[in-house]
């Protein structure tokens, strides 16, 4: 047996190792990953790497995952689990300070507190805590950035169908300072068939809060896909999407809903399905119960990304499809792109969180040329950000040569993860040490030789 003693190296950020084509004369790269499949335990140990840690989002280049009930707060006789946001550099993937979330003075510690944290479209970060069918509302807050103060803004009524909720979405100013805001939640169920419930809260810009649907704050869809469905059962997810038009830009007129046992569907105001996959290409359907898309628009053209497989998709990991909408923003005539990451952000089971969140900031680079940065989040298994644009370049990629396992050191953990490679007849690009296009005994020698010289 082979052993060497090296040095440990310092861990940085990496990439997916992935090189994607161009298509249709856009690019993507991989600008840094933070998972279980690239990072090894540099992820697993950090304190993101918790089933608690639900949800994520991206503004104004930092990310911001919530984490419920992490930090021990002592107060006289009582100990309260406080909720932590964790921050990291959306151009790098270094970790920035935390943010422990207080409301009014006190530590924030209810239970599933910060079950989902998201955006508005005026870079206002919020957060909503999981509530159950005996709860009547569901507070949304502001978080000061700087001091992880939360500001109750509204309560979400569920009316007279109360339900258990998970995952909101947010469309608009939240503080009604310059433009209407709407938002959205979906009952859930921990069991077929669910139930047909929308929630929904609005205000015009300057205005008071009030009902959603014609000031009711509930709807009950009647009209799904597929026709047999009758609710929304496990943890489903909703996307409003922005109107074409500065009278309806942030009306939530249309939205997604994703749910456990579909794809993602197409509803509008009155509850009725617009679009949804029926006449998709079975090749780009989900594969195994994942919940979660976003739509994002570069160069006049509409692209959707939407999460193709959980941690237990067969041959899959937490991974995405990205697609160019049909003409109409159709999702029939849709045109894959790229799958990312190309590989896997992992395949753990994470108990059963099905929601996978993603955030798009724009941009333009140094020619004039629009861009998109693409963050993906999937709880437990990791998150990534992606360039996409007509003159994206990896340029300076971080990462260290040999580095197969992704652990941030060059060592026989190294030599090991390729000779596993070689016995499964894998033959990833993280394993292609010496740049031949395959995976085999010469990259064994390469990562020992690299190991010699350090």
């Amino acid at each position: 047996m082979f052993v060497v003693f090296v040095s440990a190296l310092g861990a940085m950020a990496v990439t997916d190792g992935q090189t994607y084509p161009e298509v249709n004369g856009i690019k993507i790269v991989n600008k840094w990953i933070f998972d279980r499949v690239h990072s090894g335990n540099d992820y697993t140990s950090n304190v993101i790497c918790n089933q608690r840690a639900r949800t994520a989002t991206m503004d104004q280049g930092i990310i911001y995952v919530a984490r419920s009930e992490e930090k021990a707060v002592v107060i006289g006789t009582d100990t309260i689990s406080q909720s932590v946001i964790h921050r990291f550099s959306a151009a790098d993937g270094s970790q920035l300070e935390d943010l422990p979330l207080t409301l009014n003075g006190a530590p924030y510690g209810r239970f599933l507190g910060v079950a989902s944290i998201g955006k508005d479209n005026f870079h206002h970060i919020w957060v909503a805590p999981m509530t159950s069918n005996v709860q009547q509302y569901v507070p949304v807050y502001l978080v000061d950035t700087e001091t992880g103060e939360l500001t109750l803004v509204v309560e979400l009524d569920k009316g007279d169908a109360p339900q258990r909720t998970d995952y909101l979405d947010v469309i608009g100013d939240l503080t009604l300072e310059e433009a209407e805001c709407n938002i959205m939640t979906v009952a859930g169920s921990t069991a077929d068939p669910g139930f047909p419930t929308l929630y929904r809260m609005h205000a015009d810009q300057g205005g008071d809060w009030e009902g959603g649907f014609d000031g009711d704050p509930y709807m009950d869809i009647i009209n799904f896909y597929p026709e047999t469905k009758t609710g929304f059962s496990l943890a489903p997810v909703i996307k409003m999407i922005e109107g074409p038009d500065e009278d309806s830009r942030y009306s939530g007129e249309m939205f997604y809903i994703d749910c456990f046992d579909t794809a993602p569907v197409i509803y509008d105001f009155s509850g009725s399905v617009i679009d949804s996959f029926e006449d998709v290409a079975p090749e780009l359907w989900p594969k195994a119960a994942p919940n979660g898309c976003i739509e994002f628009h570069l160069e006049g053209r509409d692209f959707l990304s939407y999460v193709i497989a959980d941690m237990n998709g067969d041959g899959y990991g937490c991974q995405a499809n990205i697609c160019e909408l049909g003409e109409g923003q159709s999702l029939a005539g849709m045109t894959k792109y790229w799958k990312i990451p190309a590989d896997s952000l992992g395949k753990v089971n994470d108990s059963g969180l099905r929601v996978h969140c993603f955030a798009v900031e724009y941009g333009v680079d140094d020619e004039g040329f629009e861009e998109v940065t693409l963050f993906t989040f999937k709880a437990y298994n990791g998150m990534a950000v992606y360039k996409i644009g007509r003159n994206v370049d990896a340029g300076e990629q971080p990462g260290i040569k040999g580095d197969v396992n992704g652990d941030g050191e060059v060592n026989i953990a190294d030599v090991n993860a390729i000779i596993e490679m070689i016995l499964g007849g894998v033959n990833e690009s993280r394993g292609d040490v010496n740049g031949d296009l395959e995976v085999n005994i010469a990259d064994v020698n390469a990562v020992i030789e690299i190991i010699l010289k350090s």
